[in-house]
Order: structure tokens, then C-alpha cells, then sequence
């Protein structure tokens, strides 16, 4: 188990960078945590590493969004909160998105645990405190 704790939103940058070190060739990354936890806050922080210039936000209600790094690689940014029913991740293509060269940085994937390939990357963000949180991979 590996675990990299965050103090502050200062901290995000460097935090990003450790978790893309020991996060290996892991293209599907599944995010856990409460609401408010951070996830896309952090996720938005690992597109700033990987050099994403697009405004990075949660795509509550599109489902999905695609961001371009520096190096050209797509990253699939997913957010299933509002989904009701397995179909709907399916509708969008999921396992297209899966079966891409792109970097797939899920949040709210216990709405479609059974879905998630086994190689699937699963990260819990523990809130600590207001200030402080701790990845879980």
C-alpha cells in the first residue's frame, strides 16, 4: 500500500507528481472519496503536471471530458456521480475510453465498480482534516 498525504492545496503539485511516479504505466485510475474529499481537485492538479492548458473541471453532468497534454497523450476525465443505471456509463463508450491510448482519471467509481477492468488503479482519498489529505493506492 502507498500513501502520499497532501497539507494544503499548496501541496497539490508536488503530491501530483509523486502519485504519477508510483502510479506506473496505470492508464485507468479510479479515484474513491466523499464529497469534497478533493478528487477533482486533484485530478486537476495531475493535469497540470502532464502539461493540460484546458480549463480542468468535473464533468458532473457531461460525463466525461478530454483534455490534451503537453506530449499529446488524451486524458479521459469521468465523473459518474449523477449516473443511475450501468447503461448509461456504457452509452458513452466506455470501454472505448478503456481501450485507448489515453490516461482514463475516474471519479465516483463505485457507481460502476463491476465495469472497471481488473487492472484498474483504485486510489481512496482520506480526509484528514480542513486542510490535509492522505492518497491510498
Amino acid at each position: 500500500m502507498t500513501e502520499i498525504t497532501i497539507n494544503k492545496t499548496i501541496d497539490l503539485e508536488r503530491a501530483a507528481k509523486e502519485f504519477l511516479s508510483k502510479a506506473g504505466d496505470s492508464s485507468i485510475i479510479a479515484f474513491y472519496g466523499p464529497m469534497g474529499a478533493g478528487k477533482t481537485t486533484f485530478i486537476t492538479a495531475i493535469c497540470k503536471v502532464l502539461g493540460v492548458k484546458d480549463v480542468v473541471n468535473s464533468p458532473t453532468f457531461t460525463i466525461v471530458n478530454e483534455y490534451g497534454t503537453a506530449l499529446g497523450r488524451p486524458i479521459y476525465h469521468f465523473d459518474f456521480y449523477r449516473i443511475n443505471k450501468l447503461s448509461e456509463a456504457m452509452d458513452i463508450g466506455l470501454y472505448e475510453y478503456f481501450d485507448s491510448d489515453g490516461l482514463c482519471l475516474i471519479e465516483w467509481p463505485e457507481k460502476i465498480e463491476e465495469l472497471l477492468p481488473e487492472e484498474t488503479l483504485k486510489v481512496s482519498i482520506l480526509v484528514d482534516s480542513e486542510d490535509t489529505r492522505t492518497l491510498l493506492f
